[in-house]
């Protein structure tokens, strides 16, 4: 299990660092917004990717690795009922991205998971690198959220690792400092959340990071009507992050990792 549990983390590296590149270098070249102000703050972002990509490397679980205890054992939904391989691997992924949705929406509701969540939504500039700064606890818990969910629906192996990509691709499209077409923008996010449609999320007004929680499809926050289509400031005038933790020393690693345990 360990030789094939290499070899996944092999094929996810390959389009993680692909699709960041991409992001980066859109960003550099058609900006949606003038403000970067990446040497102040990409190496805290980064820095806290690193500490989530150890603790990972820790943690005796993942996701791959729930599939294939999944698949051990004959456990979970799939086991049960007669269902051919490929309608297996879209409802894995359409359950999976469902679970994100909500797991998203109550970090947001739940105080105590809020404090860990909101370290993602004190970055004062909306980019690539926004997608990489979520907390170690919280990156904790959704591991065995979504190791879970797996293991109770025994998705298949390809449905998982399909899905860790999607994630992580859509995640960083979706947080990108990147100029996209209005008329293109307004097709794209019928099926898939955009970058303005994500970056509505990170407002500093309530009423609207409390909505659009998608990270992959679109529809959920159209069907559980959490779905705001603009930001009232406009996206080159709206103000990104918090109105706590704003201050220039809050931006060091150290201060982002105690965050939680902290007042502002």
């Amino acid at each position: 299990m360990r030789d094939f549990l290499g070899f996944d983390t092999l094929l996810r590296l390959i389009p993680f660092v692909s699709i960041l590149t991409l992001m980066v270098v859109w960003e550099a070249v058609l900006p949606r917004r003038a403000e970067s102000q990446r040497l102040r703050r990409w190496p805290s972002n980064f820095g806290v990717f690193l500490v989530d990509v150890a603790m990972l490397i820790a943690l005796p679980v993942s996701a791959v690795a729930a599939a294939l205890i999944s698949i051990e054992y004959k456990f979970g939904l799939f086991f049960q009922v007669e269902i051919s391989f490929w309608p297996k691997v879209i409802f894995s992924l359409l359950a999976l991205d469902l679970l994100v949705y909500w797991q998203h929406r109550l970090f947001h509701k739940i105080h105590m998971l809020w404090r860990v969540h909101r370290m993602h939504h004190t970055d004062t500039v909306f980019d690539v690198t926004t997608a990489l700064r979520f907390h170690p606890i919280e990156i904790f818990l959704s591991i065995f959220l979504k190791a879970g969910v797996i293991i109770l629906l025994g998705a298949p192996v390809l449905a998982v690792i399909l899905f860790e990509i999607i994630l992580n691709g859509a995640a960083m499209f979706n947080h990108s400092n990147i100029r996209i077409p209005l008329w293109l923008d307004q097709v794209i996010r019928w099926v898939i959340v955009t970058p303005d449609m994500h970056r509505v999320h990170h407002s500093i007004h309530k009423k609207e990071y409390s909505h659009n929680f998608g990270f992959s499809l679109s529809i959920w926050d159209r069907l559980f009507r959490s779905y705001t289509p603009q930001p009232e400031d406009g996206h080159q005038t709206m103000t990104i992050g918090l109105d706590k933790f704003n201050d220039p020393g809050e931006v060091r690693l150290d201060k982002l990792i105690s965050q939680p345990f902290r007042n502002s």
